[in-house]
C-alpha cells in the first residue's frame, strides 16, 4: 500500500525546544490523529510538513515525493485547515473563492458550490462576518473544493460545539471512503479521534511517544484503580504512571492482565480513553 506521508527522523532546533528525530508515515485511505499538549511540537511538525519552515535534518515525503523538492506539485493536492480563517476578511465567500480556484488546476466549482449548499454558507457575506463555526466550514469548503488527495487539519473542531464537530466529522468520513484520500488530523479534542481515526500519533516535549493503529492503543492501554493497601513498589513497576488521592490511586498501565490475575476484586480495570493515556503519560507521576 502506498504511502501518502513519510516523515523520516526530521529534527528542528529552537535552541528552548527541540523536536527531536520524529518518525511516523501514513498509507492512502486513512485517518491519523494527531495528539500531545500545548508546545509538544505538533504545530513545528504540520509547518514542516507544509514546507512552512525548513527542518534541520530528516526527510519528508508526501505522495512519495521530497516536500521541498517537489513543493509545487504536492501542495496542488493538499487540502490544508487551520484553527484560524485566514481567508481575505473584507472579501465575501465568493470573491475569496474565485481568487483561491485561480491557484489550483483541478478546482472543482461544482463541489465547491455543493459544499456552500451544505454548509448554509451565504456568499455574499463577508469573511469576518461569520461565526467561527461558518469560518471553519468556508475554509473546509475551500480546502475540499480542488480534488485534494491528501487533507491537513490543525486544530480544526477548537472551540466547536458538538453539532458543528459532528457535521465535520461526518463529512470527513464521506471524504475517506474514496480509497486514494487521507486525513491528517491534529486536535485536543481526542474523543473526535475515538470517532473517526484509524491511527494515532502522539509527541510530548518533542519527541514521539507512539504511533499506532488507533484500535491496537485502545486495546493495549488500562486505567486501574485500587487502595493505598495494595500499592506497593512492586506494583508500581507495572505502571506507566499513577495518581495518588486519600482514598487510593489511579494509574495508567499496559499490564491489565496480569494486575487483575494478582490483586482480582482489590482493583477496578477499565479501558483508558485516549485523553487519559494523553494525560497520564504527561501528568502523572512516574512510577518507581
Amino acid at each position: 500500500m502506498s504511502k501518502i506521508l513519510e516523515v523520516n527522523n526530521i529534527t528542528k532546533d529552537y535552541g528552548k525546544f527541540k523536536l527531536d528525530n520524529v518518525s511516523f508515515s501514513l498509507d492512502r485511505g486513512y485517518v491519523m490523529g494527531f495528539i500531545g499538549p500545548n508546545g509538544a511540537g505538533k504545530s513545528t511538525t504540520i509547518k514542516m510538513i507544509m514546507n512552512l519552515i525548513r527542518r534541520n535534518s530528516g526527510e519528508i515525503k508526501v505522495f512519495g515525493k521530497d516536500n521541498i523538492e517537489s513543493e509545487k506539485e504536492i501542495k496542488e493536492k493538499i487540502g490544508f485547515v487551520y484553527d484560524e480563517c485566514f481567508y481575505y476578511q473584507e472579501l465575501s465567500l465568493k470573491d475569496n473563492a474565485k481568487i483561491i480556484s485561480r491557484f489550483y488546476k483541478n478546482w472543482d466549482n461544482k463541489k465547491y458550490k455543493e459544499l456552500i449548499d451544505r454548509f448554509n454558507l451565504i456568499e455574499k457575506k463577508k469573511v469576518k462576518q461569520l461565526s467561527k463555526g461558518m469560518k471553519m466550514k468556508f475554509s473546509l469548503a475551500m480546502a475540499l473544493s480542488h480534488n485534494a488527495e491528501f487533507l491537513i487539519m490543525d486544530e480544526p473542531t477548537s472551540g466547536l460545539d458538538p453539532v458543528f464537530r459532528s457535521e465535520i466529522l461526518d463529512l470527513l468520513y464521506e471524504e475517506i471512503q474514496d480509497d486514494k484520500k487521507s486525513v491528517f488530523f491534529s486536535t485536543h479534542i481526542t474523543s473526535d479521534l475515538e470517532k473517526i481515526a484509524d491511527y494515532i500519533t502522539f509527541i510530548n516535549n518533542g519527541k514521539l511517544v507512539f504511533s499506532k493503529e488507533k484500535d491496537e492503543i485502545m486495546e493495549t492501554y488500562s486505567l486501574v484503580r485500587g487502595g493505598k493497601e495494595i500499592l506497593n513498589s512492586t506494583l508500581k513497576n507495572d505502571f506507566i504512571s499513577i495518581k495518588e488521592n486519600s482514598f487510593g490511586f489511579e494509574g495508567l498501565t499496559t499490564n491489565s492482565r496480569e494486575i487483575q490475575s494478582n490483586f482480582k476484586d482489590k482493583v477496578i480495570i477499565e479501558k483508558a480513553s485516549l485523553e487519559d493515556i494523553m494525560l497520564y503519560t504527561i501528568g502523572g507521576e512516574k512510577s518507581a
